[in-house]
């Protein structure tokens, strides 16, 4: 339905179609070319482009795209080896019972043998095991193809016999709202732009200055860039931004404006321009608030997954002392000065704008009562928009300023370094990260505050119970790949993710590994900086708490394999010794060993 509505919205603009790259069409043509026999699924989301691949494969094929066009949901094609290509746009259009009839074509293509057909079946997931769900209520059987299915969507497993699964919503990246952005801000119709009055005698056209700003002429790509990385982040973090979304951000992107009075559902045409620009108000189309949905309601941004993403990362609301000192008072403190003149005046159309400026003067010298009333609260808002640009403005390594201090991400930064690193095939990460993980992981681990970064303590308070604190050493392994035993980070070729690899002993049956997301990243590296575990996310640390029982079930199977100083010294049976963990004054652990003997 999407994809026709944008189809007959064309016809009636009347203007060139955005064009994006189909990154699964070329092995879907050469799947068909190959005459493999059985059918095919497009698989996603709502908004990943099924349907969109689906029209692109029919006209690679040779269909018509009148005939495409046309109504109905389901279109065949007679193929130059005499098979029927048989093209379903979207399995959802169907209801309910309508869908068993493509559903039992693909059964007989892909279990019945049938090599006279080959079904095209594009479906979200949810929908299709949905239907194949109800199918077998209906059916009273088990339909063979919902478990595999199932497994190969949730658990990356393989694809049923004669079924090629092309999942769409493993394709999108940074890479994604890179070329989405290209084909949005450098759209060929944005010429026009050029002769336009709204641009004339110096005046500044916030659409025009937006699409320019995506496209980086000014800052060598660096918005997108880190928009790229919030993008990564979230999608590491297991969120899925379809492209329908990545097309909705960058629309509001260049569109975006606060002030629902002056631009409508907020979002700016060309008639709204001169208005704004007569009310002196071009801040309020700011690039930078825009990224976050800051611009829009907040039931709007709750509705969008990619504005519901952005807004999480909190940028604007969370920021630093020095962030917000050279925002406040940089104008004036002769110590900020330069910095200010450099960061925030040098951008007149949403930096240091007129309106900024008069409200920053307001708030600073302004009698108690107007600080009180709407005047703090105006620049307040304006002083998060501010945090917003210096995110996206402030040049890499800037020296007393931090970007990802700024976000709830404040070791972002160093976690897609770390894949960087890892992607490149190099296995050790950086030092620093290395240390403050196995720091955070020992604090978690015993529930003591240790400062050890060199050794990981895998401790109990005597049993395998949930206790946070914990002083019984189990077992103990370095905290850097030594001999093939201890702590080492890998990379997740599947899910992009890193992840730590914790060998207890040689042998891949000693090994126990964490799957390490931005948030759990985040959640050690403050727990290694002194953050209390509970205080920041319950849920990592349960993960955690799971974590540690795999550790302590695994050392203690080491033990059970392995032979003890005890053993080859034939030791006394009546006593055992345990290593109990001491800290000294400087916050490091080390075990103590304690014998206890039964009485006689």
């Amino acid at each position: 339905m999407f994809d026709e509505y944008v189809s007959a919205a064309l016809r009636r603009a009347n203007v060139q179609p955005i064009t994006l790259a189909t990154p699964l069409l070329e092995g879907m043509t050469k799947h068909i070319e190959s005459k493999a026999p059985g059918s095919m699924l497009i698989a996603g989301t709502a908004g990943d482009g099924k349907t969109y691949h689906c029209r692109a494969l029919w006209t690679s094929l040779g269909g018509d795209l009148k005939t495409w066009g046309d109504k109905g949901n389901v279109k065949e094609l007679k193929l130059a080896d005499g098979r029927l290509a048989v093209f379903v746009k979207d399995l959802s259009e169907f209801n309910g019972q309508e869908s068993d009839l493509p559903l039992h074509r693909l059964e007989k293509s892909v279990l019945g043998g049938d090599d006279t057909e080959v079904v095209i079946l594009a479906a979200n997931h949810g929908q299709l095991l949905d239907r194949l769900r109800n199918l077998e209520k209906r059916q009273g059987r088990k339909h063979p193809l919902r478990t595999p299915l199932q497994k190969c969507f949730l658990q990356a497993g393989p694809a049923p016999d004669r079924l090629a699964v092309f999942d769409l919503s493993l394709t999108t990246t940074r890479k994604t709202l890179e070329e989405v952005a290209r084909a949005v801000a450098g759209h060929p119709e944005w010429d026009s732009c050029t002769r336009c009055s709204l641009k004339a005698g110096g005046k500044v056209c916030p659409i025009d200055e937006n699409r320019r700003r995506l496209l980086g002429e000014d800052d060598n790509s660096q918005l997108a860039a880190r928009l790229g990385d919030l993008v990564d982040l979230a999608r590491l973090n297991g969120l899925h931004l379809p492209v329908r979304d990545l097309l909705a951000l960058c629309s509001n992107l260049v569109l975006g404006y606060s002030d629902v009075k002056e631009a409508k559902e907020n979002l700016m045409t060309c008639a709204d321009v001169a208005r704004i620009q007569d009310a002196g108000q071009v801040g309020k189309a700011s690039i930078y608030a825009n990224a976050f949905g800051a611009n829009l309601p907040k039931r709007r941004v709750s509705e969008r997954p990619v504005f519901k993403a952005m807004a999480s990362f909190g940028v604007g609301e969370e920021t630093t002392n020095g962030a917000d000192g050279l925002l406040v008072y940089g104008k004036d403190d002769s110590r900020l000065q330069v910095d200010f003149a450099r960061l925030v005046a040098g951008d007149s159309i949403y930096g240091a704008t007129e309106s900024f400026l008069a409200a920053q003067d307001e708030y600073l010298e302004g009698y108690e009562g107007a600080r009180l009333d709407n005047g703090a609260a105006e620049f307040m808002e304006m002083l998060e928009d501010q945090r917003r640009r210096l995110y996206f403005t402030l040049p890499k390594d800037e020296p007393g300023y931090s970007r990802w201090a700024m976000t709830v991400f404040r070791y972002g930064g160093d976690y897609l370094e770390m894949i960087a690193t890892l992607a490149e095939g190099r296995r050790l990460v950086s030092e620093v990260v290395r240390a403050r993980i196995a720091k955070g992981l020992n604090r978690v681990l015993t529930g003591l505050l240790l400062e050890n970064s060199d050794r990981i303590f895998i401790a109990s308070s005597g049993g395998f119970t949930q206790s946070r604190v914990s002083v019984l050493c189990d077992h103990e392994t370095p905290a850097r790949r030594l001999n093939g035993v201890g702590m080492a980070f890998r990379l997740n070729a599947t899910t992009g993710r890193p992840y730590l690899e914790v060998q207890l002993a040689q042998g891949v049956s000693n090994r126990v590994i964490f799957d390490l997301t931005p948030i759990r990243h985040e959640f050690l590296s403050r727990v290694a900086e002194g953050a209390l575990p509970a205080s920041f996310s319950n849920e990592c640390l349960e993960d955690l708490l799971a974590f540690k029982a795999k550790l302590l079930r695994k050392a203690e199977s080491v033990r059970e394999n392995g032979v003890t100083d005890d053993d080859e010294a034939g030791g006394d049976d009546a006593a055992i010794t345990l290593d109990f963990i001491d800290i000294e004054p400087g916050g490091r652990g080390l075990t103590l060993p304690v014998t206890v003997r039964a009485p006689a």
